[in-house]
């Protein structure tokens, strides 16, 4: 992938209504419900980014047809739980980690042999979380002796039914032994220390299989059959999370964002906000399939610094880089605690993050688990991304309150979950004079 470096000069306001793309989350998980199907699906408003589609692209690699009529319209022509062909090259997931961890719930339950990769970054993310309760399962599945992609998996007899406590909250790895469980004999369930994104869930559900939730255990029977359904991928909120704090702390501006899923599970960048000032308006809610849906409406507001409640941490984990942006403004000390999952995202989020706003001015400090960022008057500099699209657009976004243009480096990444950020930012009035 060719490296792009873009500046963004200082200072603008954000004006008009608009739309974002699809949910990231939705996507990937939608097709692979839909590849898993008997019967056909369509689906509505995918996510037309370089991680999803590698999600796309796997499955065509095992045999299930996938037919685009745009960028976010799909007919997937499921082919059954045990209608996977093996692939014959391994299977690339890019820079994506969702992909990568969801589909090896589903390769480590089937009767061929499966290798998983992905881009430099991907690989040097850990698996050992996924792998643990999956070989608990009985996959047989292994990683480099770190526990890293590539993913090498064999068949198995069978797959076990287990009930599994996730040691750190997480909606990916909940996902893959749920996936791992739609081919086990008997129950399988899971436990979670906090509320993750319940996408997987909702979406079972919605091609016709039973999951039960109750408190923090979710359980569900393995063997059953996924119905063909109609899906419409309500529009992301981790990317709608730029265009809210961008026009929070950008002077005269006044933004709608129509259309976005408010999932529950998902809305803790609104509620963290909401906390520190923000003048964020929620209308015309109302349900697209199994998700909440919703208008957003976001104007200028003064921020002040708070401690982030941990409850909320789970619900905002992809968002918090830019909340992170949001708090180097506020008045008074901003502090992050329990997101000790940011270590393991595309890049170790915390750390760059940290780096990056101390090349533009801000008073950050990075600890084992968050950030503690007092108010700071944010300066122009060159930023590292680390090849990572959320630190990227985090940076992106600070321009609007800085004192000189900051440069941010490798944005091609940004099209892996938000493609035309640029031209909608721009269109917004993000002043963004170079890109190439």
């Amino acid at each position: 992938m060719k490296s792009i470096n873009t500046t963004v000069q200082a200072g603008g306001s954000m004006n008009g209504v608009v739309t974002v793309p699809g949910d990231k989350s939705c996507s990937h998980r939608a097709v692979i419900f839909a590849s898993l199907a008997e019967g056909d699906s369509t689906i509505s408003g995918f996510l037309a980014g370089e991680d999803s589609l590698n999600t796309a692209q796997a499955f065509q690699s095992m045999g299930v047809s996938i037919e685009r009529f745009d960028e976010t319209n799909l007919k997937i022509k499921g082919v059954g739980l045990h209608g996977l062909k093996a692939p014959t090259d391994p299977v690339y997931m890019g820079n994506a980690g969702t992909g990568m961890r969801l589909i090896a719930g589903v390769l480590a339950a089937q009767p061929f042999s499966s290798t998983i990769t992905g881009d430099e970054s991907l690989s040097r993310r850990p698996m050992g979380r996924i792998i643990q309760p999956l070989q608990k399962m009985g996959a047989d599945i292994s990683g480099d002796d770190q526990g890293k992609p590539p993913l090498k998996i064999n068949p198995v007899a069978t797959i076990n039914a287990i009930h599994y406590d996730l040691p750190v909250a997480s909606a990916q790895v909940k996902s893959c032994v749920l996936l791992a469980g739609l081919f086990a004999d008997g129950e399988v369930s899971v436990t979670e220390p906090a509320p993750t994104r319940d996408h997987t869930e909702r979406m079972l559900r919605s091609f016709g299989y039973s999951v039960e939730t109750r408190g923090n255990r979710i359980s569900m029977q393995g063997k059953g059959k996924l119905r063909g359904c109609d899906l419409i991928v309500p529009a992301d909120i981790s990317s709608a999370a730029f265009i809210l704090v961008a026009a929070t702390i950008a002077r005269n501006s006044d933004v709608t964002i129509l259309g976005v899923g408010v999932n529950p599970t998902r809305t803790g960048v609104i509620e963290i906000l909401r906390l520190m000032g923000a003048d964020i308006e929620i209308s015309n809610e109302r349900l697209s399939g199994d998700e909440p849906i919703a208008d957003i409406r976001v104007k200028s507001a003064d921020l002040k610094g708070i401690d982030v409640p941990e409850h909320l941490v789970p619900l905002a984990i992809d968002e918090l880089p830019v909340v992170f942006v949001a708090a180097s403004v506020a008045h008074g000390t901003t502090r992050v605690t329990g997101a000790e999952e940011l270590r393991v995202k595309e890049s170790d989020r915390i750390a760059a993050m940290a780096e990056g706003l101390a090349a533009i001015g801000v008073d950050a400090t990075a600890t084992a688990d968050g950030m503690i960022i007092n108010q700071s008057q944010i300066a122009g500099g060159v930023v590292e991304t680390h090849f990572d699209h959320r630190i990227a657009m985090s940076f992106c976004v600070a321009a609007l309150c800085s004192s000189g243009p900051i440069t941010v480096n490798d944005t091609q990444h940004i099209e892996t979950s938000f493609p035309g950020f640029f031209e909608l930012m721009s269109k917004l009035g993000m002043n963004v004079n170079n890109a190439g």
